[in-house]
């Protein structure tokens, strides 16, 4: 029995963990990605609290900063417009394990927020706008 909990404390790690650069996309994948979506004159690209971070300018030429999901390339301009209220972002978190949840704002088109994760770590998280899933997770 002893095992079982410590093979599922271990899962739960595993899943929780923060997105680390060589899970992510590379910096090149970044730029073709959102090249492919339109966007051009993209700079100042990094990876910062577990999400690519960018600025570039849309299809229609407006000056965005968009974050990128560094796992699956998905696009948040600053333009976007949440989906869901400070109060679903922290229903959702609580219901995915994160406590002590605070800071919870939406700025640059995405949710961001900081609480403990189910491990018990400190972490500074990034929130999808539409489904509330955490997209960037890195320790506070």
């Amino acid at each position: 029995m002893k095992k079982i909990v410590a093979l599922n404390a271990m899962l739960l790690l595993c899943l929780s963990a923060p997105v680390l650069a060589k899970d992510a996309l590379t910096e090149h994948e970044v730029r073709k990605q959102l090249a492919e979506q339109g966007y051009t004159k993209v700079n100042d690209v990094k990876f910062e609290d577990g999400v690519w971070k960018a600025d570039a300018r849309s299809a229609e030429g407006n000056r965005v900063d968009v974050r990128i999901d560094a796992k699956t390339g998905r696009v948040y301009p600053d333009e976007q417009v949440a989906n869901l209220s400070e109060a679903d972002v922290r229903a959702r978190l609580s219901a995915a394990g994160y406590t002590n949840v605070h800071d919870v704002e939406f700025d640059n088109g995405i949710w961001n927020a900081e609480g403990d994760d189910p491990g018990g770590r400190d972490v500074v998280l990034k929130i999808d706008p539409a489904d509330g899933k955490v997209v960037g997770k890195e320790k506070d």
